[in-house]
Order: structure tokens, then C-alpha cells, then sequence
């Protein structure tokens, strides 16, 4: 089977998607390799890329949502509260475990 230019073309949505998915795959990278850094310097440099980084993702993902294609959940105060005390329950979990 030949593809053709059409079969393979992104449409802005996916390239858009595409974009933010790779901004999100390299904070994840960027931020591994901060942990691990092992100089200030590369620390630094590190940073900085990350920064970057998640700089573009903001920018991907104001213009997707401009363009009507990502539309971020509304958070009411039930779900604020439960997220709260899922990750109050884990602190003092992990607390007890120290």
C-alpha cells in the first residue's frame, strides 16, 4: 500500500497535540535529569531547559485551547477539597513511614 501526502498530513489538531505531548514527554526527561544532576552547574543548565520547556507547553496550550480543541475541566470546591485531603492522607502516610 502507497501512502500518499493527504494519508500522512497532521490536521492542526494533531500537530498541535503532537507538540504538547512532546513539551510533556521533555519536562518529564528535563526533570529526571535534574534529580540527578550531579553538578550546580549542570543543575542550572537543566533548569533552565526545563523553564523553557514548560514555557512552550503554556503557549501550545493556550493555543489549543484558544482554537477551541482542549477545553480544561472547571474545578468546583468538592473536587478541590477531595484532592486536598487525598494528598493530606498521603503526607501523613508518608510521615508514619519515616
Amino acid at each position: 500500500m502507497k501512502l500518499t501526502k493527504s494519508d500522512v498530513t497532521l490536521n492542526e489538531k494533531d500537530a498541535l497535540t503532537d507538540m504538547l505531548n512532546c513539551e510533556k514527554q521533555l519536562m518529564s526527561l528535563y526533570t529526571t535529569a535534574l534529580f540527578e544532576g550531579s553538578t550546580k552547574n549542570i543543575r542550572k543548565n537543566f533548569s533552565t531547559n526545563l523553564l523553557g520547556v514548560a514555557e512552550n507547553q503554556y503557549l501550545i496550550f493556550t493555543q489549543m485551547s484558544t482554537r477551541g480543541f482542549v477545553e480544561p475541566k472547571v474545578a468546583n470546591k468538592t473536587m478541590i477539597d477531595e484532592t486536598k485531603d487525598t494528598f493530606k492522607k498521603q503526607k501523613k502516610a508518608l510521615k508514619a513511614d519515616a
